[in-house]
């Protein structure tokens, strides 16, 4: 009754759990790694043809997104997950696998003129529509039988649509454990999603901790504010344009904007058109728009009921092509963008920016949590000028931030969450998802309150009979942040890559037999002598 930590520890991204039972191998999420915390994405620290099952909590990419992969080197299990969250990974993975594709050929393009060796894609398209081939659609609170001493159950964690919390009852040599894997915790009062179910209790709890160290603001009227700042914009003349991730955060505003044009709340100009452009957007909000029995608050339920469409309104138009994105820019009509991606590092959005930043007519509202390091940041952080696609923009247009709107449970109800396992209090929490300054701080917090809990590191393998740690993990060297402009800089960064690669290798290692272990630290040691003399 082993659990290995594979990913998000103490990091924000990269979910993968691995529970070993009664010769059963078991994922819990299987995440694309990202930020200055990854490891290698290229490769798993198990081999994928030893797993049996993947349970899915929800279809963001940083928890499903090397499922494609995982298929791609010879897993041949099962992946249980729910209905919505099965709609939602065929179109994101396939979103993902062109990222993949591009990128790769974007590196062998560069590639070819310094004589690089190619660059192979993580996962391909016909990667990723074989996933649909290895999926199980389960609901909210069906009991499943999952294989020999493991019963599972998919509650509502209130994070996306189709979001849930994975409880498993295990047994063993007589042994018998209860543990839930939160996946994401969601934030309350959210449009159409319901809150975090509170479950009753366990003997052992993986929860997220993205948020364990602060609370947001204050809840306000979104779409007052919302309706103010349009209306602003559009007596000047400008575009609002709006960074947003596609799936989840892009319904959220098309939500607020239909009640903002029903309530007549923009008088500058109460027609404004509002444009989706994000092909991956516009296909996610098909299915928002479609059968959600099962998924829905109370609100969402009274609007389907009355016969509303929650996510449609006059003057809505939504954008395929890159030459229909073009054109957005060359109409001088004032009106609202809503484009890919979030964190204005890729997609449509910076040409949105190159042409309406320089605008003091315009406004830019972010409406997401801005990362570390990308232009999102930059821009809020207040550059006076940014460059896009080799040219130098002055930054003119009015900025707006809407950090309260979050997916993300925060510090309070986490904690409000956890407390509420009481039958039986959880024996122990595993804290995962949240940045290493971060993870061990919702832990310690747990700690002082009496419930015992660390934040595991990558690797770790902790028995859950016994209640001990049996291996230690390690913390992978966070990537080097180069300064702009410094010489060398590139060559030192692709040089720590490769001592990271290094590491990790050694880590991966501790096993094999003697005899290889002594070829590779003899052939190693001759290297740095080398380069050393």
């Amino acid at each position: 009754m082993k659990l290995s930590f594979y990913g998000a520890d103490q990091c924000v991204t990269g979910s993968c759990h691995c529970l070993e039972i009664n010769d059963t191998r078991i994922l819990i999420d299987c995440g694309l790694q990202q930020g200055r915390d990854e490891v290698s994405n290229g490769e798993f620290p198990f081999a994928a043809n030893t797993i049996d099952f993947v349970l899915v909590t929800h279809a963001h990419i940083d928890h499903s997104g090397r499922i494609p992969m995982l298929i791609k080197q010879g897993f041949q299990g099962r992946i249980l997950t729910t209905r919505l969250t099965a709609q939602l990974l065929e179109i994101m993975l396939l979103d993902s696998a062109h990222i993949q594709e591009q990128d790769a050929e974007w590196k062998n393009r560069k590639g070819e003129r310094s004589g690089a060796p190619r660059t192979e894609p993580l996962y391909t398209v016909e990667d990723a529509e074989r996933v649909k081939d290895f999926l199980v659609v389960c609901e909210y609170g069906e009991l499943i039988n999952l294989c020999e001493g493991v019963d599972i159950e998919f509650t509502d964690a209130g994070h996306l649509l189709g979001s849930a919390f994975v409880a498993m009852d295990l047994r063993e040599n007589g042994v018998k454990k209860s543990i839930v894997f939160s996946g994401d915790i969601g934030n309350i009062n959210q449009p159409v999603i319901r809150d975090p179910v509170q479950l009753a209790g366990a003997d052992y709890v993986v929860m997220e901790s993205t948020y364990g160290d602060r609370n947001h603001p204050e809840s306000w009227g979104y779409t007052d504010e919302l309706a103010r700042i349009i209306d602003e914009t559009m007596a000047r003349g400008g575009n609002v344009i709006i960074p947003s991730f596609a799936v989840g955060r892009t319904q959220e505003l098309l939500y607020f904007i239909r009640e903002i044009k029903e309530q007549h709340l923009v008088n500058s100009c109460p027609d404004f058109p509002v444009y989706i452009d994000s092909p991956l957007a516009k296909k996610a909000t098909s299915i928002f728009d479609g059968d959600l029995r099962g998924y829905m608050d109370h609100d969402a339920v009274w609007l389907v009921r009355k016969g509303k469409n929650m996510f449609r309104f006059p003057n809505l138009y939504a954008t395929e092509t890159s030459e229909e994105s073009k054109a957005l820019n060359e109409d001088r009509t004032p009106k609202v963008i809503i484009s890919a991606s979030g964190m204005c590092d890729a997609g449509r959005i910076r040409h949105h920016l190159k042409h309406n930043l320089w605008r003091p007519e315009c406004t830019v509202l972010f409406v997401g949590f801005q990362g570390e390091g990308t232009l999102g940041r930059q821009l809020l952080e207040g550059a006076e000028s940014v460059k896009l696609f080799g040219e130098e923009i002055t930054v003119r247009a009015h900025l707006e931030n809407f950090t309260g709107l979050s997916s993300h449970a925060d510090r309070d109800h986490l904690l409000k969450w956890i407390t509420g396992f009481q039958h039986p209090k959880p024996q122990h929490v595993f804290v995962v998802h949240g940045d290493r300054e971060v993870a061990p701080h919702f832990a310690q917090t747990l700690e002082n309150m009496g419930i015992s809990a660390h934040a595991p590191q990558y690797t770790e393998v902790y028995d859950l009979a016994t209640g001990t740690i049996l291996e230690r993990g390690y913390l992978p060297e966070r990537k080097v942040k180069v300064t702009a402009g410094s010489k060398g800089a590139p060559a030192y960064e692709r040089l720590a890559s490769v001592g990271n690669m290094l590491t990790e290798f050694i880590k991966r290692s501790k096993g094999r037999d003697n005899k290889s272990l002594a070829k590779y630290a003899s052939e190693l040691r001759q290297l740095l002598e080398k380069w050393e003399s």
